[in-house]
């Protein structure tokens, strides 16, 4: 289910509070809620869509919402379409370079990393981008292009190209991606170099 915004300013708050308090749970290097506050591009960008989302879902508002967008997008280097709709807990790290398309769908608790594109390969009206499900992490560089699924906690490697769905709990890696079926058990100690470099 994806959160409503335009419900009272508290719950606005609290959904930016939550975005503050998943980027310094995410990141290890993170040191303090100011700093992550203040240095963040990925949490600015977030910030950002959510405001810009809200003022999309008012048709008099969108070329509003867009002038937020490109702010954004010119301060972080991350764009996020205002049509997009984001559930939540996303966290975008390091980020520059990261592209969401309008018709993208995002569910709650995902990773997005570094240079990653959730784009289209049509130019036609419609669903165009990913629908991707809760707890997926995407990796630095990867291309998920066009409306497929990407399953709820699925891993697409560094620099892959999705142009097929991925089912739930699968790793995707390679151009084009191929899909491996069993997702290694992430722990601390052992990370998947195909996912996070």
């Amino acid at each position: 289910m994806l959160p409503d915004l335009t419900g009272s300013r508290q719950g606005f708050l609290a959904t930016l509070r939550e975005d503050l308090a998943t980027a310094q749970l995410r990141d290890p290097a993170a040191r303090s809620r100011i700093e992550v506050a203040l240095a963040y591009p990925g949490l600015h960008a977030v910030w950002a869509y959510r405001v810009a989302h809200w003022l999309w879902r008012d048709p008099a508002a969108r070329l509003a919402a867009r002038l937020v967008s490109q702010l954004a997008r010119f301060l972080t280097g991350i764009e996020i379409h205002p049509g997009a709709r984001i559930g939540r807990r996303l966290f975008i790290d390091h980020g520059m370079g990261v592209v969401i398309g309008e018709t993208t769908v995002i569910g709650d608790d995902v990773l997005l990393f570094h240079g990653s594109t959730l784009g289209g390969k049509s130019m036609r009206k419609g669903k165009r981008h990913p629908t991707v499900g809760n707890n997926v992490v995407i990796g630095a560089g990867a291309k998920v292009l066009g409306p497929v699924w990407i399953g709820d906690g699925a891993q697409v490697g560094a620099n892959a190209v999705v142009v097929k769905d991925v089912p739930a709990d699968a790793v995707a890696v390679g151009i084009p991606a191929t899909v491996r079926l069993a997702r290694p058990e992430w722990s601390p100690a052992v990370d998947d170099p195909a996912i996070y470099i």
